[in-house]
């Protein structure tokens, strides 16, 4: 079992033919996704070949979901064009929309998250590596090789921290991973994650990590205390970042009390969700979890 993304999904992808697009498409490929189509109005009716692959290109989303029965996008489109591309896919009725790019502005992101929800896409991200089921399929741009199908659920805000705790616990793997993106406004939440893992039946076990900045951590909380009850182990990253500076994420900035590494831990903890101080020791506090 997985959440969002199986060995089932049928993917396009939204900038296939850039140069980003063509590097991830390869690596998702080689993962196994089966990556069905790419989206280029100026190149459709071309073929591109990867390695043993030819993946047709189509002008429109819509085009793409009627000749393959795609059911999932990836966006690698610049910025500028991240609206018009979430917008276009939901039209088409496709049912997962994952935005890796980054640099969107915050009234783009708000006017496709409510446009896309408002047709019943789900969107994940901007700004995010977007998720994996290990031995099934990858869409986006997490390394596939560092992890194996298991037992433990992760939603990161972070992508590099979604990266190391894949790596410190590979030799347990992962039913999904999701990186839900570190923008202030993102489609995928922590809770909307926890709901999956909750119902996914072989997840035994869910990592959440967040970051300073906003009151996600501390509503994922209240969501876990009052609706999960499979083990939770988080990690909460800016113990050290300065008061009122961005940190690496646009979301990730402190004001006052609100939103520091302290009280999103407090907030966990509270809950019943053991809180690691690292990402190495977090990854020993699931392993402790898991051996009972």
């Amino acid at each position: 079992m997985a959440i969002y993304l199986t060995k089932e999904s049928k993917v396009l992808v939204q900038g296939m033919t850039g140069a980003e697009g063509m590097k991830h498409t390869r690596r998702m490929l080689a993962a196994g996704t089966d990556v069905v189509g790419g989206v280029n109005p100026r190149k459709a009716g071309q073929r591109i070949d990867f390695d043993d692959r030819a993946v047709p290109v189509f002008g429109t989303v819509r085009e793409g979901i009627e000749a393959t029965g795609a059911d999932v996008t990836v966006v690698f489109v610049p910025p500028a064009f991240a609206r018009a591309a979430v917008t276009e896919a939901a039209d088409a009725g496709i049912g997962l929309a994952v935005v890796i790019t980054e640099g969107i502005p915050v009234h783009d992101a708000v006017a496709f998250h409510t446009y896309a929800k408002q047709r019943g896409t789900r969107v994940i991200g901007p700004n995010c590596p977007g998720l994996i089921t290990p031995g099934q399929s990858n869409a986006g741009i997490i390394p596939a090789d560092i992890a194996k199908p298991g037992r433990i659920g992760l939603v990161s805000k972070s992508g590099t921290l979604t990266y190391q705790l894949m790596y410190e616990l590979r030799d347990i793997g992962f039913s999904t991973c999701v990186g839900i993106g570190g923008d202030p406004v993102i489609g995928t939440t922590h809770i909307d994650c926890l709901e999956a893992f909750q119902d996914d039946p072989d997840t035994e076990l869910i990592v959440l990590i967040g970051e300073i900045g906003g009151d996600a951590e501390e509503r994922a909380a209240a969501y876990v205390r009052e609706h999960i009850s499979k083990p939770v182990v988080g990690y909460v990253a800016g113990f050290t970042a300065p008061e009122g500076r961005t940190m690496g994420h646009a979301g990730a900035i402190v004001s006052g009390s609100a939103g520091t590494a302290t009280a999103k831990r407090d907030a966990l903890e509270a809950a019943g969700v053991r809180v690691g101080t690292t990402p190495t020791g977090t990854a020993r506090l699931v392993l402790d979890r898991l051996a009972g």
